[in-house]
């Protein structure tokens, strides 16, 4: 599922609505959205646009102490955070009630009820670290990580799900992926800098001081961490890098039960699969083989003492944000080493966030009810077919592309979906027990209820009115195996999209986005899907070789930009978002010259309509970030730093040049036969 995922998948004014906000609301229709207090006028536009558009926000708005960034989306995020938490409250009102609200209510104070979860202490766990610490042999290991993962007590080894096929997106198939790790990437194993030594001290130091929090002694305690430090970093040895594993082809390997035990011989897959679920699986889709080969001879030669170690470990890591607050803190003093965030949210944040994560179905239906405009749905269809069609038009003239493969391409984008706002069909988690007074034990039920659901697709059809991201999500999607765009009701406000901006301020952003959503079907990873989400080669070889050809334009582009010191973009692991950037702002700058602002002239608030459509994008990404926030997104983060989703961008397009008047002596100048045009 590609995601453009703004301010992290899925994604403060401690007010309803940012002041901000309400002031743009009194303005009148078009004016305000484009402020020249935020920008910096001694940066020449073709220098650095993003801080010229921005530069003087940035200076005003630091990182808070409770953030790793700041920036529009945190700021949307936090007033989203408000917004459930007057809505839970609300429903703390009737707890009692099995109804949407009262479920919601009785979640969100069994997790604001801090005198409760300090009286508990690590009890709720205690009953599994208990079974983990009398497990007797191997096959008892593998019986009980299967059941961990019935329960969400963690992912040991592998991740296990079932999804559809790539290759038959009509149906569901059970899918194992390499993993068992913790931190966030193979490299923070593997590289020796003194970032990578000084996190994996920081994890050391957490294991520890966890293990010590449930009665183990010192000596006990760092044994453990060091046995679990040392299978996971061999673990991490055998993963794929996180661009390799981009490519759909070479993750998509299926087996039999048999072959599956071929594999691994240590693994017993018939009695595994029974455990988790899905005994009637005939084939399994495997990403990374020799990862499993490998990892069935580490864990052959663990000792069972090892072993329950990691199976306790997993238990401990997935419960400790939700224990009692000496587990909570030294969670968050780990988090706050990878993430330089200084303080912990407020306690009403994170349990507002978490009902959205956990109850996303039943506190969205609150959330649609009060906040969202339906009128915001029927604008927003109207511009994504003004899009879409856009798009196609500019298909239709590729210089680059056949015809044979021009009309597979149009197929595809006519038959993508569209989803606005929340879905057509709510799940109502029927059978669900959330209670008052014990929130580990509502995450447990939230986990079993998700597991079986999730597994209970296999043999049955595709459900294609399920969301991937909750309605107050500020953040949309394209998945390539159902070809649909999704946009949720979060997403749908200033600076996205406000019914008071005018065109030039509505495209520059949601139209942007939509366009954006649109070209990742055709993006790397998408064009391989064919209109029916199959992973099949649609394309004429000659026009995938110019494809790659771009394609390559584009990473050595973002290759070049240097984010810290001398960190650079990985412009292989951002091609896709890349791609969608460029093509994005490219069909949606069209778009909007279809419309009678983008024909004329008239300036608003000092700019003409060009103007403000490519500072409507830039501020869209404008935010500050901790430098080992920044650093850490390099690694793991499939998008481009903010600076470079809009310096990266305007310089390949010609209308950006005359908007601003840029010339062969500015800094980002691009001579036209260097401008990269791919979609």
């Amino acid at each position: 599922m590609k995601k453009i995922i703004f301010f992290a998948t899925v994604f403060s004014f401690l007010c309803e609505i940012p002041t901000c906000l309400l002031a743009q609301k009194k303005k009148q229709l078009g004016t305000g959205f484009i402020e020249r207090s935020n920008m910096d006028f001694s940066i020449k536009p073709g220098d650095n646009f993003y801080l010229y558009a921005n530069g003087n926000w940035l200076k005003k708005n630091p990182v808070p102490s409770s953030q790793t960034r700041w920036g529009n989306f945190n700021i949307l995020a936090e007033n989203n955070e408000i917004r459930l938490k007057k809505l839970a409250e609300e429903a703390m009102s009737n707890p009692q009630d099995d109804s949407v609200s009262g479920r919601v209510g009785r979640f969100y104070a069994s997790y604001m009820d801090s005198l409760a979860l300090e009286k508990e202490g690590f009890a709720p766990i205690k009953s599994i670290l208990k079974t983990i610490s009398q497990l007797k042999s191997k096959k008892d290991i593998l019986n009980q990580m299967s059941i961990m993962r019935t329960e969400g007590l963690g992912s040991p080894f592998f991740g296990f799900s079932v999804a559809q096929d790539s290759k038959n997106a009509s149906a569901y198939i059970t899918r194992l992926s390499q993993g068992g790790t913790t931190l966030p990437d193979r490299d923070y194993y593997l590289k020796n800098n003194n970032r990578m030594v000084e996190i994996r001290k920081a994890y050391f130091n957490y294991m520890q001081n966890l293990f010590e929090l449930i009665g183990n002694d010192e000596a006990l305690a760092t044994a453990k961490a060091k046995s679990i430090l040392d299978l996971e970093t061999a673990l991490a040895s055998i993963q794929m890098s996180r661009v390799e594993m981009r490519d759909p082809d070479k993750t998509y390997h299926k087996y039999s039960v048999s072959g599956l035990n071929d594999l691994t011989p240590s693994w017993d897959w018939p009695l595994m699969l029974a455990t988790l679920g899905v005994a009637k699986a005939d084939s399994i889709v495997i990403n990374n083989p020799a990862f499993f080969k490998s990892a069935d001879a580490i864990f052959t030669a663990l000792p069972l003492e090892v072993l329950r170690n990691y199976l306790e470990w997993n238990v401990l890591k997935t419960a400790a944000p939700f224990l009692s607050h000496d587990f909570v803190q030294y969670n968050f003093e780990f988090e706050s080493e990878l993430s330089g965030q200084r303080e912990i949210k407020p306690r009403w944040q994170r349990a507002s966030s978490l009902t959205d994560r956990m109850l996303g179905d039943l506190i969205g239906q609150l959330y649609v009810r009060k906040y969202f405009n339906q009128a915001a749905k029927q604008r927003m269809l109207s511009l994504v077919n003004n899009v879409q069609e856009t798009f196609a038009s500019r298909i239709n003239a590729l210089p680059w592309m056949s015809g044979a493969t021009k009309e597979q391409a149009l197929i595809k984008l006519k038959a993508i979906v569209n989803k606005i706002g929340f879905p057509d069909k709510w799940k109502n988690y029927e059978g669900l027990a959330i209670s008052r007074d014990h929130l580990f034990e509502n995450i447990e039920n939230i986990a079993k209820y998700r597991y079986h659901e999730m597994v209970d697709k296999l043999g049955k059809p595709v459900d294609k009115t399920e969301w991937g991201m909750t309605p107050p999500t500020i953040n949309a999607y394209y998945s390539p195996v159902n070809n649909e765009i999704v946009f949720p009701a979060g997403i749908l406000q200033y600076p996205f999209f406000d019914f008071n901006a005018d065109d030039a301020v509505n495209y520059g952003g949601i139209a942007a986005v939509i366009g954006h959503e649109l070209t990742h079907g055709f993006d790397d990873q998408g064009r391989k899907f064919a209109a029916n989400g199959n992973l099949h080669n649609w394309w004429a070889k000659e026009d995938a070789t110019k494809f790659d050809e771009l394609a390559q334009m584009v990473i050595s582009q973002y290759n070049g930009f240097v984010v810290n010191d001398s960190l650079h973009v990985n412009g292989k692991l951002t091609l896709g978002e890349n791609l969608a950037d460029l093509g994005g702002l490219a069909i949606a700058y069209q778009a909007f010259k279809n419309t009678p602002e983008g024909k004329s002239d008239v300036k608003i608030d000092g700019f003409t309509p060009d103007q403000r459509f490519f500072l409507s994008w830039a501020q869209v990404w404008r935010g500050n970030i901790l430098p080992q926030e920044a650093a850490q997104r390099i690694l793991t983060d499939p998008h481009s730093p903010g600076m470079y989703r809009v310096n990266g961008v305007v310089p390949n397009m010609d209308a950006w040049y005359k908007a601003f008047n840029i010339t062969p002596g500015d800094k980002m100048y691009k001579p036209e036969n260097e401008r990269i045009k791919v979609w």
